[in-house]
């Protein structure tokens, strides 16, 4: 699968307005049966287009803390990803966004009104330059899939897998190569490897 066709954008479209749609109601609107959707759901999982089904909770229901969009300017010594990975894993954090600039713009529910006192809990000292907060009133969350262009990586050397690529499966994974030569190379890397843990 390198290219998705028409079907797939409108599957996918499908399951971002809901998750548990059956696969009877989507070959209805797609025309095709529920296997075959079920296989192209498959082979999207597996190329990585579709990385999980998750639940979107509405927390201004559940009036835990208080919501906040804070543009956080990390310290020009620390760690961006580190920053972001650390964010990510906190319990009141729903998204977090890199700008080109580097900063990190967190939507977040945050205990008692109190950011600075929160990201001091929750990063290290120092690694924070400035941060800039605004007040939600209420969030919507609108995925499109309007006007994408599907692109594979090489696993290689990570190039655009075009439709000259390759894929090959390997101990049951699927790999995706922009030509032959990175293809061969890889699978020498990992049969390597693979022989040096043996």
């Amino acid at each position: 699968m390198r290219d998705l066709d028409a079907t797939d954008l409108e599957i996918l479209q499908l399951l971002l307005a809901d998750a548990r749609r059956p696969y009877s109601d989507i070959a209805d609107v797609v025309g095709l049966s529920p296997p075959a959707v079920s296989d192209r759901v498959s082979r999207l999982r597996e190329v990585g287009v579709i990385r999980r089904f998750t639940l979107d909770v509405d927390r201004s229901q559940l009036r835990a803390g208080t919501a906040v969009l804070a543009t956080v300017a990390v310290a020009a010594d620390a760690d961006v990803a580190a920053v972001r990975e650390t964010l990510l894993a906190a319990d009141v954090v729903e998204h977090v966004f890199t700008t080109a600039a580097g900063d990190l713009v967190v939507s977040a529910r945050v205990p008692d009104a109190d950011v600075a006192g929160w990201l001091a809990d929750v990063l290290d000292e120092g690694v924070v330059d400035d941060v800039d907060v605004t007040l939600l009133s209420g969030t919507d969350w609108s995925p499109s899939l309007e006007g994408v262009a599907f692109a594979l990586d090489c696993a290689e050397c990570g190039n655009t897998v075009d439709s000259e690529g390759t894929a090959t499966r390997i101990d049951g994974d699927l790999y995706q190569f922009c030509c032959e030569s990175c293809e061969a190379r890889f699978a020498e890397r990992y049969e390597t490897l693979r022989e040096g843990a043996g």
